[in-house]
Parts: C-alpha cells; structure tokens; sequence
C-alpha cells in the first residue's frame, strides 16, 4: 500500500501533462481544469489503496472516462440549453503550455543562441498546434505513449482498446504528424 505522500507526488508528476492533454480533447482551459482535477480526486478515493506501479495506467484511464463524461454532459446540456456561445471557436489563450515550460528549463542553461532559441520555440508551436489536430484516438494514443511513456499494454489499458489497435493509432499519428511538419519545412 502506497503512503499519502506517494499518491501526492504522483498527482503533482502527472498534473501538467493530464491537463494538457485534457485541453487538446475539449479545447477549453476551464473544463480541463475540472476534468482533470475530478480524475485526481477519484483516484485518491478509489484507487490510493493500490501499488503506485499501478497508478500510471489507472490515472489515464480516469482521465479519459472523465472527459468521456464532461463531452456527455456537454451533449445534453446543449440539448436542454441552447447556447449560441457554443458555436464560437474556442480562443487560444494559452495561460499554460507544458512544451514553453519544458523549453524554459532546458534554455534555461544558457548555452544556446538567441536564433536557435526563436527556431525551437517555433517548431515547438507548430509540433503543437499539429497534435492538437490529429483525430482524438490518435492524439490520445501519442500523448499516452510518448508524453506520458505508458508501454503498448498500459495504453491499451487506458484507452480500454487492444494493442494492436493502439499500434494502429501511434503509427498513424506518428505519420500524419511527420507529413504536415514536413510540409512546414520541420524535419528530423
């Protein structure tokens, strides 16, 4: 049994990714908050008492069920409300970026050039913007796999899929992504 302090720094290790890939999914900063935080809380309630091993693909789970459920809601409250504010695109804000963090603290040495800093900064943007465009099987697929490094059968597990059909999904995402960087001139 994993003690208070393990399921904490768990929480706090998955809390900036969970909520990035939240906000790729419904595309709303608030929503994801909540989402996120309510599979955070149903963790801790349910599931505190299992091996920490076990809480990687448990949390992505949740998650996923967890924006399952707020794109249900979403659905019938639209059925029952009708909001005309609905229809306007989601803005881009972008309070929170887990890539402009990451890039912070690796530039955050000092060693690279001010152009070399401009030139990753933009790949990066545009790495993002083409992940927040991929179908959201594939999207949830990539971000499980290589943001969150889940093995094939842990993502399986999440996505409540097989593993093959995980393979099928990375593949894919993989490809499509490496076409449209390619296409703006991004290439390994």
């Amino acid at each position: 049994m994993a003690s208070e302090k393990e399921l904490s720094d768990f929480l706090k290790s998955v809390e900036k990714r969970a909520f990035k890939r939240a906000v790729y999914a419904v595309r709303d900063e608030d929503a994801a908050l909540d989402i996120v935080q309510d599979a955070m809380i149903k963790l801790s309630e349910n599931y505190a008492d299992r091996p920490s091993s076990e809480w990687p693909p448990l949390f992505q789970r949740i998650l996923g069920n967890a924006t399952m459920d707020w794109f249900r809601r979403q659905k019938v409250r639209g059925a029952l409300f009708r909001n005309f504010s609905d229809f306007e695109p989601a803005g881009e804000d972008g309070d929170f970026d887990i890539l402009e963090t990451l890039e912070a603290l690796e530039g955050s040495a000092g060693s690279e050039s001010a152009a070399d800093a401009l030139s990753r900064s933009q790949a990066l943007g545009l790495i993002e913007a083409e992940i927040g465009e991929l179908p959201a099987r594939q999207r949830e697929a990539f971000l499980l796999r290589y943001w969150e490094e889940l093995d094939v059968a842990e993502t399986a597990s999440a996505m409540g899929c097989s593993e093959g059909s995980v393979k099928t999904h990375c593949s894919r995402a993989v490809h499509a992504l490496a076409k449209a960087l390619k296409a703006k001139g991004i290439v390994p």
